[in-house]
């Protein structure tokens, strides 16, 4: 076989890993939201206790949001913009592409409301009502968006024969490191926020 045919040969696996590379982190990256998530739910359950933890570990999130819309966001790029691997992996399913964009802005919406509202501390500002009208939009579109996906984030993260590309490879070290990147700058901004949202210290003692 030729030099040209074999670069021909190898060309498309290279390719076909990028894809599954982006997969793998939009899934890996979704798990670390997911359980952030489920915990953040659960300061609900005790939220004058436990405010400051739920502000604290929504701003935290920020980070890994933000790179799983980079994420999602660059397959819809590659894809509208002809890339061939791309376009031969296809789009997502109807439901979850109309769902994607409600998803990014409820989030956004949600997290943004979240930081204002730590800022602005206790009071009759808009602040707190968008905070509970996105939350309950937010919830709404996450609901159907894991129901439609989580089933399939062990397939994607483990691999499968046709998909050998691993998060113990070299690319999944990467994929780690961007999450764990995306945390840090989630952790420095929360702690920023946290120290200028004082009122809600007071607030929550007097509690």
């Amino acid at each position: 076989m030729s030099t040209t045919a074999r670069r021909r040969h190898h060309r498309p696996t290279a390719n076909s890993d990028g894809v599954a590379g982006n997969e793998q982190l939009t899934a890996l990256t979704g798990t670390v939201l997911l359980a952030g998530f489920a915990v953040e739910g659960m300061t609900l359950l005790a939220l004058g206790r436990l405010l400051t933890l739920h502000m604290f570990l929504g701003i935290l999130l920020i980070g890994p949001v933000l790179l799983k819309i980079s994420s999602t966001g660059y397959r819809f790029i590659r894809y509208y913009t002809g890339s061939e691997p791309y376009v031969r992996k296809g789009p997502p399913p109807p439901i979850p592409r109309l769902l994607g964009p409600v998803v990014i802005l409820t989030s956004l919406a949600v997290l943004g409301t979240g930081v204002a509202l730590a800022l602005a501390g206790p009071g009759n500002g808009p602040w707190l009502f968008l905070h509970k009208a996105s939350f309950v939009l937010w919830f709404g579109a996450m609901t159907v968006h894991v129901l439609t996906y989580a089933w399939r984030l062990p397939r994607i993260l483990l691999g499968t024969p046709g998909n050998q590309v691993r998060l113990v490879s070299a690319g999944g070290g990467i994929r780690w490191l961007a999450v764990g990147v995306s945390l840090a700058a989630g952790l420095v901004i929360a702690l920023l926020v946290m120290r200028l949202a004082t009122p809600w210290g007071a607030w929550t003692a007097g509690l």
